[in-house]
């Protein structure tokens, strides 16, 4: 698996959908940590993901305790508007995890302190508001998948 996306606590079903569609696009795995603002068999979370579930591969985690339970070490990156790198600043090797925070709130605080250095962030114009999630994982994943030579696309 050349790269893992790590949603946290996501709360809207057509973001995830969309991000589930971009997994399947480019082989990335994607990792669901609870609780979801959603039932998984939300017909808006179907939709945005039209019949791209049956090639998902799709974890879920009942909590961040339970995900750094099973994957205690790797290569983390952070997404959040607070880093000071950004994205193209970093190295991503195979089997990185990018993790994002739910649409309201970002990545918890907590998370964020302690890796620090791994923190890293789109750049915005100061006085705009973030990007889209799925927009967001899209351009993050593309840009992992470009260090990599694009493995297994075509």
């Amino acid at each position: 698996m050349p790269i893992n996306i790590v949603l946290v606590e996501p709360e809207i079903p057509q973001n995830t959908g969309n991000i589930a569609r971009t997994c399947a696009a480019t082989g990335s795995k994607l990792h669901l940590v609870k609780p979801l603002g959603f039932s998984v068999d939300d017909r808006y979370l179907k939709r945005a993901g039209l019949d791209y579930w049956q090639y998902t591969d799709i974890e879920y985690h009942e909590s961040l305790d339970d995900f750094f339970i099973k994957y205690p070490s790797g290569s983390f990156f952070f997404a959040t508007t607070k880093a000071k790198k950004t994205y193209t600043s970093v190295e991503y090797k195979e089997n990185s995890f990018i993790f994002f925070g739910k649409e309201t709130a970002g990545l918890p605080e907590k998370l964020l302190k302690t890796n620090w250095d791994s923190c890293i962030r789109l750049p915005m114009r100061e006085e705009s508001r973030s990007l889209n999630l799925s927009n967001s994982v899209a351009i993050l994943v593309y840009e992992a998948l470009r260090q990599l030579n694009f493995p297994d696309l075509v």
